[in-house]
């Protein structure tokens, strides 16, 4: 599996469609989309997922209003919900260029909400429409629950991976060989647990990312008396103890909250596309130093903050809502 700083054929993601993803919110989120596409579209191939031909005609209309000019293609396939970081393909490649498309199945982060079944359809239409191969796997794995530094190793969770609302009765030892055989990789290294409101039970993309094979970003909070505090100090102090990367410390925003809800904003929740990094931003002072943070380690991206104050009602940002395709060899992908 290719990092995701290396270069991409383009990014996936699902319109937003669902009320149930962010109740009284849903349009509020449209004007984050769009602004999603432009800065994308600049770089690479933006593929949305619509829901129909109505669906369609809505969004082009809208971008076409918003005056992207970059490649940005509309899909009729049907979703259940948005986060496609977790239900859709999972892009591999080999040293030929060649990709293959993984799927895996999804069951709503351990069953906590009731519908999945079109979801779970995604992985195969993704494949198909980019023409590549497809492997499935009788497996439970979400997208944003692994990082890897393209090099050989693969980060991810004990809250999350081990946890039996997942796949029940596998090991350790079990998971670990899945993941080495799948992505190419040579080892696993475990963190604990994730920030409060995170209803992925602990997905890596909250917490760590690889900035390049030898460098960590690492969400860390300053206040002793907020939830916070000692997971991230515990996830930190595992990742020093590793003594084999540089690791870099991100602020975490003053908490966000609605309706009463702590919700899971965190700047570790970036995307990275060929020119830009997308940056979750809470109208905090925080957002500036997470800004300069990541331009330093991505001097030839615009690190671009994008307000995901409404976006994070749905429990996610930018992160949770893409999934790179790698370049490849048979780099024309089809229009449906």
């Amino acid at each position: 599996m290719p990092a995701e700083w290396e270069p991409h054929a383009g990014t996936w993601i699902t319109w937003p469609h669902f009320e149930g993803t962010w109740p009284g919110k849903l349009d509020a989120v449209v004007p984050t989309y769009v602004e999603i596409a432009r800065a994308l579209s600049a770089g690479e191939t933006v593929h949305i997922n619509v829901l129909d031909e109505a669906a369609e005609e809505v969004v082009g209309s809208l971008l076409r209003l918003a005056g992207i000019g970059g490649d940005v293609r509309l899909h009729r396939i049907p979703t259940d919900n948005e986060w496609v970081r977790d239900y859709g393909a999972i892009f591999v490649t080999n040293g030929a260029g060649e990709r293959l498309a993984t799927d895996w199945r999804f069951n709503n982060w351990g069953e906590k909400y009731p519908d999945f079944a079109l979801d779970n359809l995604v992985p195969e239409r993704m494949a198909e429409l980019v023409g590549t191969p497809r492997e499935a796997f009788d497996f439970i794995l979400e997208g944003g629950s692994i990082e890897v530094n393209g090099d050989g190793l693969l980060l991810t969770t004990e809250a999350c991976l081990l946890n039996p609302n997942r796949n029940p009765g596998t090991s350790k030892e079990e998971i670990e060989r899945r993941l080495r055989d799948a992505f190419g990789v040579r080892e696993i290294l475990w963190l604990g647990d994730g920030i409060v409101g995170d209803d992925t039970d602990g997905h890596i993309d909250d917490l760590t990312r690889f900035l390049n094979p030898n460098t960590v970003v690492t969400v860390v909070e300053d206040d002793p008396s907020d939830v916070n505090y000692e997971p991230l100090r515990e996830n930190l102090g595992r990742l020093r103890a590793l003594n084999r990367f540089e690791v870099v410390e991100l602020p975490m925003p003053a908490p966000v909250q609605w309706e009463g809800e702590r919700l899971p904003a965190s700047y570790a929740n970036f995307y990275i596309g060929n020119r830009a990094v997308l940056l979750p931003a809470f109208d905090d002072p925080a957002d500036r130093v997470a800004q300069e943070t990541l331009q330093r380690y991505f001097p030839d991206r615009v690190v671009t903050p994008i307000d995901c104050r409404d976006l994070v009602w749905g429990l996610g940002a930018f992160h949770c809502l893409t999934q790179q395709i790698p370049a490849g060899n048979d780099a024309t992908l089809r229009q449906r």
